[in-house]
């Protein structure tokens, strides 16, 4: 994921603001070339935009992370497509974590399988995406005095004028777990009984809290919770 925008010397700020701006606005492309491209094109994407060492994380699948790993997670994507050479998908949100370089993508998708008639699995899922940034951000001054960006005896605390990449890392595809029963089988039956068991469950959650209120008393008026007392601690004054 490339950022256009130059490295500037003096403010980080603005380093921080580009990459948020031209991440965000790239990762939609990166999403629908990955799922709704051709082979071709789908393998110069995760060539492109993942690490050597990048890592797949999916209810069904997993790569792990090590050199040349990044090959699994084309023939995963490949796999994807071949079973569900159509595939619907829309981006409902994005949201990006600029400290840990973590990208928050919310996705909707219809999966068919070409194979199997009148089967589709309309699914929702969080993907988050870790990135890692080359070249690495230069080390910020410990000091308060102001650094002129021309003066070339700056040394480090001068900025690259080389334009920063951004690779991904590791991918992880996080559903629900009725999102992914809609996989394993037709016409939403598993996830039918799983949301009447969320039911049952959450009946059970207001009944277990209304028989064991004296154990909500005691951690009110005796333990202080978490950040007080144990049991033992309170049970020895």
């Amino acid at each position: 994921m490339e950022n256009p925008g130059e490295l500037n010397n003096d403010c980080a700020s603005k380093i921080k603001n580009s990459l948020t701006t031209v991440t965000v606005s790239e990762i939609p492309r990166v999403i629908r070339l990955l799922t709704q491209s051709t082979p071709v094109i789908q393998r110069a994407t995760v060539e492109k935009y993942f690490t050597p060492s990048a890592s797949f994380t999916h209810p069904f699948c997993r790569t792990g992370s090590f050199e040349g790993s990044r090959w699994l997670i084309w023939c995963i994507y490949r796999w994807y497509k071949i079973m569900s050479p159509r595939i619907d998908l829309e981006i409902d949100g994005i949201a990006f974590d600029e400290k840990n370089l973590t990208l928050y993508v919310n996705i909707h998708q219809i999966f068919r399988i070409w194979i199997v008639p009148f089967y589709k699995a309309p699914v929702s899922l969080v993907t988050v995406l870790k990135l890692v940034r080359y070249p690495p951000l230069p080390p910020q001054p410990s000091y308060s005095a102001s650094i002129n960006p021309n003066d070339s005896q700056n040394g480090s605390l001068a900025t690259s004028s080389k334009t920063p990449l951004f690779f991904i890392q590791s991918q992880n595809d996080l559903y629900q777990v009725n999102e992914f029963f809609k996989f394993l089988s037709a016409f939403g039956v598993l996830s039918g009984f799983l949301l009447l068991w969320q039911f049952v469950a959450t009946a059970l959650c207001v009944l277990g809290a209304g028989l064991l209120w004296p154990v909500s008393w005691v951690e009110q008026n005796v333990i202080g919770g978490n950040s007080q007392k144990s049991i033992g601690e309170a049970a020895r004054g």
